[in-house]
């Protein structure tokens, strides 16, 4: 006589967090790493973020290397369980944060041709214009916004630079939808901004083609592996992740930066007298705090067990990066900042394992650009009186809302 089928075990209801989540995230990351480093929760805000969450380092690290959680077809698959996108269709979901091998090792090959550490250093002259060229619109004035005044236009305009646009196109697609769009302030790209992205990428690849030069869009066009070649969707979708999804990182490193600078007088001393421990600072602040709060998509495609907690297959993973960042098996005294660390680079900001940044020097090299030159132009700056933190709606990207600042 056959056995009787066994019911599926019932999953446990996720812990539904309160909207002032955000506000205490380190703390709510310390709690869940020290009560076993794994939690079934949902997150308050528009974004529908729901998981298992990840926060301890050793097993945060393990989890971003592990074959067994899948990014292919992660924002598809968000999307169809949400019943919400991230962007306007397939031509900007072929990229490498969407994929696994073989399709992510081709792309990532593909890609790094292009990429390469010698053009990212080669940018350092156009980042400095940048940067000097924000900074001057300062002069003479008491207060500014460093987030909509600097740290968010500063990579998209190093971006399309890199791209080789125009600087009339510069002004047309200033990316705001990854901030405060549309008052959300929930740090997602809205459809608007991506349709209008798409359409104008598209056709700046189209004029690339038609007419190369030494920018990164020509590079990626005519990069070659073995007779293989990006197909115009792939480069579309590439160009996208860096302009619009992959800028915000920057922007959150400048001003999560900024501000835990200003809220450390003790460091921001010891940078301006000796400016070469910039360096170690940048590595400090990713690690202190990281500008995603949790890292992209993943999926269980199997059941994976963490710790003493079984995740079933198909379940989505958070990598908690807050929580791993601060782990005190790991960094000593994690909740004090120190640009002395040691260990500092031993952060998970930008992951790790086959899908780690393909742009983290780059966004590093223009955090250490901007706030040498902070520091220089303005020696007076600090926090606009009264002015308190107010972080994103959205676990995956750490990000204020607005950092007013004095100059003077």
């Amino acid at each position: 006589m056959p056995e009787p089928e066994l019911p599926e075990p019932e999953l446990p209801e996720p812990e539904v967090l309160a909207p002032s989540f955000y506000d205490r995230a380190h703390a709510v990351h310390r709690l869940w790493r020290e009560g076993g480093g794994v939690r079934h929760a949902r997150f308050p805000g528009a974004a529908g973020i729901e998981g298992w969450v990840v926060t301890g380092y050793d097993d945060a690290r393990r989890l971003l290397a592990d074959p067994r959680l899948s990014k292919q077809d992660a924002v598809q698959k968000f999307g169809r369980r949400t019943g919400r996108t991230e962007g306007p269709g397939e031509a900007l979901f072929t990229h490498m944060l969407n994929s696994d091998p073989p399709q992510h090792t081709r792309l990532r090959r593909l890609v790094q041709k292009a990429f390469t550490a010698r053009r990212t250093a080669a940018l350092r002259p156009m980042i400095e214009a940048h940067v000097a060229a924000l900074l001057d619109e300062w002069e003479g004035r008491e207060e500014a916004e460093l987030i909509g005044e600097f740290a968010l236009p500063l990579p998209v305009a190093v971006a399309f630079d890199l791209f080789g646009a125009s600087d009339a196109d510069h002004e047309m697609l200033q990316v705001r939808g990854n901030t405060l769009g549309g008052g959300r302030g929930d740090g997602e790209v809205s459809v608007f901004t991506a349709e209008h992205m798409h359409a104008y990428l598209g056709a700046l690849i189209a004029l690339k083609r038609e007419n190369p030069d030494d920018g990164m869009l020509s590079a990626l066009i005519a990069a070659r592996d073995e007779g293989d070649a990006l197909s115009a969707d792939e480069i579309t979708s590439m160009a996208f992740l860096l302009v619009v999804a992959g800028h915000q990182t920057t922007v959150n490193l400048i001003a999560n930066g900024v501000h835990t600078l200003l809220t450390h007088p003790g460091s921001l001393d010891a940078l301006r007298a000796d400016p070469s421990l910039m360096p170690g600072a940048v590595e400090e602040i990713l690690r202190y705090e990281s500008p995603s709060g949790l890292a992209s998509l993943r999926y269980t495609t199997e059941p994976v067990t963490v710790g003493e907690a079984t995740v079933p297959e198909d379940e989505f993973v958070h990598i908690g990066l807050l929580g791993a960042n601060r782990d005190p098996a790991v960094f000593a005294d994690p909740d004090r900042f120190d640009i002395r660390r040691e260990n500092a680079s031993k952060h998970l900001a930008f992951g790790h394992g086959i899908h780690h940044c393909l742009g983290a020097p780059l966004a590093r090299l223009q955090a250490g650009i901007a706030f040498t030159a902070l520091l220089e132009r303005f020696p007076g700056l600090r926090l606009a009186e009264g002015h308190e933190a107010r972080w994103q709606a959205n676990p995956r990207h750490r990000g204020l809302l607005e950092l007013p600042v004095r100059l003077r």
